[in-house]
């Protein structure tokens, strides 16, 4: 690896790592283990807060949050929305651009906020899009693994409080705004751009791919989709290094959160629109393998003829 003059080791030839992490010579596969675990306690404890604090400043007395928290959080699905998002924006975004700086003063280059190339953006898209039948199919998949009753009854509580955002009286921006916008930020910014970035450091590209996105599965705490999830995860992992850009793997996140937004959106006026059975739509095996033969195809294009913007990383 590439040092710099004073002893600390940069990320690639124009970065220098000379925040007080590194001053410290903490590994980077810690700082990455920490940080996750971290980030993952600070949006559980803040986006909570932030719900119960929402209730009580609409109306309802401190005694009846406490008293009925759950049935308040089925019926109050903005309350709910708008918490986890705050809980997102401080547990995960401000805390990952926070750490990022007491490892460098360059915040940006280091989590990669760089402006894509617009082939590599419409190639990713591309193949979020061939992708998302394979992620169906392998939902499936998931979902016949044996799991727990107390592992059981939280999926059924998310799959209420899914089916209350998409068929609820939500509103599709404000939907949009809680549930695709601010998710595709910053959990990217987290995953993707602080977490991985000490993996690659500390582990290598290939291990640095396959943790974040296993990460970012097991994030959800959703089990039947946790495969699904770690597919999409690794996807974004991989075009985040490939490209360079942290905006590719925000612009798909959201694109695939919103289109279940919109797709509901139009659906829920049928009287037999099901949130379950939209989710538990089958993808015939073939259709899934023609997919993932032209997902492959797709990735040693991008793979093979784009150039990066920027020196080659020493990772």
């Amino acid at each position: 690896m590439k040092m710099n003059p004073d002893g600390t080791p940069t990320v690639h030839d124009s970065l220098v790592l000379d925040g007080i992490l590194e001053r410290y010579r903490l590994h980077p596969g810690l700082t990455a283990a920490v940080s996750l675990l971290t980030g993952m306690a600070a949006y559980m404890v803040v986006g909570n807060l932030a719900t119960l604090l929402w209730l009580i400043a609409g109306g309802t007395s401190p005694e009846v949050v406490l008293r009925d928290i759950t049935q308040l959080m089925e019926a109050e699905v903005v309350a709910v929305l708008g918490g986890n998002a705050i809980g997102l924006v401080c547990g995960l975004g401000v805390l990952s651009l926070l750490l990022a700086r007491l490892q460098t003063k360059e915040v940006g280059a280091f989590v990669r906020l760089k402006k894509p190339d617009s082939i590599s953006l419409l190639l990713s898209v591309v193949g979020l899009f061939i992708l998302l039948p394979v992620i169906q199919w392998t939902g499936h998949l998931n979902e016949k693994l044996p799991l727990p009753d107390f592992l059981r009854m939280i999926e059924e509580m998310q799959m209420e409080l899914l089916e209350q955002v998409l068929l609820g009286e939500v509103g599709l921006l404000l939907s949009i705004l809680l549930v695709a916008v601010t998710p595709a930020i910053c959990e990217e910014i987290f995953f993707r751009g602080y977490v991985q970035r000490n993996l690659e450091r500390a582990a290598g590209v290939v291990w640095s791919i396959a943790l974040t996105g296993l990460a970012f599965g097991l994030f959800h705490l959703r089990l039947t989709q946790v495969l699904p999830l770690a597919i999409l995860g690794v996807y974004f992992a991989y075009l985040t290094w490939r490209t360079g850009s942290l905006w590719i793997p925000i612009v798909l996140h959201f694109i695939n959160n919103a289109i279940a937004l919109v797709v509901a959106d139009i659906l829920k006026s049928r009287q037999d629109f099901d949130v379950s059975a939209l989710e538990a739509m089958s993808v015939p095996t073939y259709l899934a393998l023609i997919c993932l033969v032209l997902f492959a195809g797709l990735l040693y294009l991008l793979h093979a003829t784009y150039v990066r913007g920027q020196p080659r990383e020493r990772l």
